[in-house]
């Protein structure tokens, strides 16, 4: 890219800014696109980077380096979502498992994590691990990546407890509680790790 490409791509950046104001870098990185189709995804990345270096660009939620360790990357706020549906997931089972029935009202604490343990877990760590970052929809923003999320984890879920369900039916346990629940929950943590390994993965390769 040549020093009259390069000075109009910050101007742009800046620009897009000021009068768009996105309040990340995905944010920013989409709109650039659409004004300049041909530029790549990494050098806007480049640009943001030194613009921000230079003080000439400054984002509500400014462009962090990912940790090259996955260990590392665990400990960052970029893995809190991770870290909730392992402690949803653990809650869960443990209230399942320690609270009756009849034990009232510390059932609708058991009743309230169920749901979310089967209608969203599930689905939403599947569709993390299939898509990372960002779902594959044309009309997709920041926002409405969350809500096509949830919509698509709570479908995804509907789909798989059914399966696991029947698939316990073929085996010696059969469709009772203890594995249905030990079931969903390796099922979500083993979904979880590959996301959060995927989505290391993804971010590393689109950083510059």
């Amino acid at each position: 890219m040549n020093q009259k490409n390069i000075d109009s791509l910050d101007q742009t950046l800046i620009k897009l800014v000021q009068t768009k104001k996105p309040t990340n870098v995905q944010q920013l990185i989409d709109l650039t696109k659409s004004e300049a189709s041909f530029i790549t995804e990494k050098e806007i990345l480049e640009h943001i980077v030194r613009l921000q270096d230079q003080g000439k660009l400054k984002l509500k939620e400014p462009l962090t380096q990912t940790p090259p360790k996955l260990s590392t990357y665990l400990k960052t706020t970029k893995a809190t979502w991770y870290w909730i549906i392992i402690i949803l997931s653990i809650a869960t089972t443990l209230t399942v498992f320690t609270i009756p029935e009849n034990s009232y009202p510390l059932i609708y604490i058991r009743n309230i994590l169920g749901t979310i343990f089967v209608l969203c877990l599930p689905g939403y760590t599947f569709i993390k691990a299939l898509f990372p970052t960002h779902v594959p929809i044309k009309t997709a923003t920041d926002n409405l990546d969350t809500i096509e999320r949830i919509a698509l984890s709570i479908g995804m879920s509907l789909a798989l407890v059914p399966l696991v369900g029947l698939l316990l039916n073929y085996t010696p346990w059969g469709i009772r509680l203890t594995p249905i629940i030990l079931s969903l929950f390796a099922l979500t943590v083993i979904f979880a790790t590959a996301a959060l390994i995927r989505e290391h993965q993804t971010k590393q390769k689109t950083q510059p």
